[in-house]
């Protein structure tokens, strides 16, 4: 099963300009996970400043230039993992939330198709 994990931080939050040990340590945990078969991929985000919101609804499309002011925390990164379920991706992204001072990881099941 793949599961999608995106971390949201304060866009004030050290991590946007991380230390050698948060570097380190990081490195470190991506190591193990793709050594475990779990990591797929994963990837910061630059701050929002440097970003774009696109919106449709009632027929029109708008988009908002960042910085995402209406938002205190941000999208600071995703990964996309392999689990044997749930519980197994929600444990990894446990041990990843732990390497940041305050963060929140939201994981989500990826639909599978077949054919």
């Amino acid at each position: 099963m793949r599961f999608l994990a995106m971390h949201r931080i304060d866009e004030q939050a050290p991590e946007w300009d991380p230390s050698p040990e948060f570097i380190e340590a990081m490195g470190a945990f991506m190591q193990q996970a793709a050594d475990a078969g779990v990591l797929i991929t994963a990837e910061g985000v630059h701050k929002s400043d440097r970003g774009a919101l696109v919106r449709h609804a009632g027929g029109r499309t708008k988009v908002t230039d960042g910085p995402f002011t209406e938002a205190k925390e941000v999208i600071g990164g995703f990964a996309l993992i392999n689990a044997k379920d749930r519980a197994e991706a929600v444990e990894w992204c446990s041990r990843y939330a732990e390497l940041f001072g305050n963060v929140e990881v939201e994981v989500r099941e990826v639909f599978e198709f077949e054919g």
